[in-house]
């Protein structure tokens, strides 16, 4: 069991970089739920091992508006970009009747890389976004919010595949291997 526990949805988004070197990675699948159900078993085996708490790190792949494609972003302030109860009078992201922020903040890891907002959602994003974000995922809120309640410390790079637009499928694709790549040289200098 790791101190620093690595975290990615898919084995794609890491070519086997950081097996190669003997580094372990918890594979999430995607989307929040997915994530949320994987990191809480995996610190849960922790806590049951008698272990403390490992830094979680989350790299992973995210398309953005606001930074270029092939640009790796620090990120440590995380919304739900889907979270929608307005019919019932709550601003958008805010989820009703619970504890935490809509808002999650950790102090930031990657200082040495541009900064950005993480979106997290339910979908591919391919459109303009009803809240603003400068990086869009499928998973980073829900480890972020794990982390939160479980009290450990986290950390999320994020590596822009695409614009977040028409083309962003095609372009996430192509962009897989770079990204790996950063996300081995990231880990790395650490």
């Amino acid at each position: 069991m790791p101190a620093r526990l690595v975290v990615m949805a898919l084995d794609i988004e890491s070519q086997g970089l950081f097996e190669q070197h003997g580094v372990p990675v918890l594979y999430t699948g995607l989307g929040k739920v997915n994530s949320a159900i994987a990191l809480t078993r995996r610190l849960a085996a922790y806590r049951h091992a008698g272990r403390a708490a490992p830094f979680v790190i989350n790299f992973g792949t995210a398309g953005s508006r606001r930074f270029v494609t092939g640009t790796l972003v620090g990120c440590h302030r995380f919304v739900q970009r889907d979270m929608d109860v307005r019919a019932l009078g709550f601003a958008y992201g805010v989820t009703p009747f619970d504890d935490v922020p809509a808002e999650l903040y950790f102090a930031p890891a990657f200082a040495q890389l541009p900064q950005g907002l993480c979106g997290s959602g339910d979908s591919f994003a391919t459109g303009e976004s009803v809240m603003h974000c400068e990086v869009v995922d499928m998973e980073a809120y829900a480890y972020a919010k794990v982390c939160r309640l479980e009290g450990v410390d986290f950390a999320c790079a994020k590596y822009i595949t695409d614009g977040a637009d028409h083309a962003a499928a095609g372009e996430w694709s192509a962009n897989l291997p770079a990204a790996a790549a950063a996300f081995w040289q990231l880990y790395a200098s650490i």
